[in-house]
């Protein structure tokens, strides 16, 4: 049998394929952050396409934590109705869901909001300057990522995922080179993990299944490298995650040490991270067909594999790898005339 179309467990969550949907932005919300019919359909054909494991894009847990105007959001709870309409629809064809819960932090864009960082240092010279977050302001967003957790166990996620990455607030409070504090949530490596820690802590003392998505190297000189991602995996896992994103960059708009971009070319990040966890490790970058994906899983670069423009272009994946593999499920069948 073929090894993406496995069926897999997150914790106590079984997938019934490898192949992941991770999360992309759309950036069609309205303000209000709702879901619309867009969304609904967006990510409804994938499931009906077959994949496994859905990650909805990112979504604010207070309003100056979208990166856009046209964000979802999950900061109140008349947000929470739109949402559960659409891990029904999910649900209905086969697809587990989870939401990626998400802070811009300073690469907030949104028109008549002032960006908020660990430290006041601007992404870009295009980027306002954020303002330093308070130790009370800090506290508040720890609040808010629960509160918007608990709203996506309301709305019927499966589970949620901690963005942790691409340069958003998570991701700067890990780095040295976006953290200058000199309290407890800055300078050390300790310190610096400390906000992703204590959420973590939270969703484990509520219940709440989650998982992390990490820039394992931000491809800069001095900054959060793969031996750090290794080192924060161990304590992921410790802390309850039940799988680990590995992504990279997106905290410099132009990283000195980015490689080339070129088909796998993040896929070695996941291999280390999974030589010390063994909790499931998903891999991402540049992954566009069926044989690229086994390969990374055959070789244990991985457990699970997202293809993101891959699903953008070709929402039935999943069951092109059915037809290679000759199989088949209720899903499958209806399309089978045209494999």
């Amino acid at each position: 049998m073929s090894k993406l179309l496995k069926p897999i467990k997150l914790g106590n969550l079984e997938i019934k394929n490898r192949i992941v949907m991770p999360p992309m932005c759309t950036y069609m919300a309205k303000e209000s952050g709702k879901v619309r019919s867009f969304h609904r359909y967006h990510y409804v054909s994938r499931a009906i396409g077959g994949v496994g494991f859905i990650i909805v894009e990112a979504t604010a847990v207070e309003e100056r934590g979208r990166i856009s105007n046209f964000d979802l959001g999950l900061w109140d709870d008349n947000q929470i109705k739109s949402h559960t309409k659409l891990t029904k629809d999910i649900h209905k064809f086969g697809a587990k869901v989870a939401l990626q819960l998400a802070h811009s932090g300073r690469k907030c864009e949104c028109v008549n909001c002032k960006s908020v960082a660990p430290s006041p240092i601007r992404f870009s010279q295009s980027y306002n300057k954020p303002k330093e977050l308070s130790l009370k302001e800090i506290a508040n967003v720890r609040e808010n990522f629960l509160k918007a957790a608990k709203r996506a166990v309301l709305a019927g996620y499966d589970m949620v995922e901690i963005h942790a990455a691409h340069g958003y607030l998570l991701h700067e409070f890990l780095s040295p080179l976006t953290n200058e504090r000199k309290d407890e949530y800055g300078s050390s490596f300790e310190n610096r993990v400390r906000l992703l820690c204590e959420i973590m802590d939270d969703f484990s003392k509520s219940d709440i299944s989650f998982g992390v998505r990490i820039s394992a190297d931000e491809w800069e000189n001095g900054g959060f490298g793969i031996e750090d991602s290794k080192n924060l995996a161990k304590i992921l896992e410790s802390l309850g995650a039940k799988y680990i994103h590995v992504s990279a960059g997106g905290n410099h708009p132009k990283p000195a040490l980015m490689p080339d971009i070129e088909p796998l070319y993040q896929a070695n990040y996941a291999k280390e991270i999974k030589s010390v966890v063994n909790v499931p490790v998903i891999a991402v970058g540049l992954i566009t067909t069926i044989d690229e994906g086994e390969k990374l899983l055959n070789e244990k670069y991985c457990d699970m594999v997202a293809y993101g423009r891959e699903l953008l272009r070709n929402p039935n994946l999943a069951l092109y790898a059915q037809a290679k593999s000759s199989s088949s499920d209720d899903i499958f069948s209806a399309y089978k005339r045209a494999f």
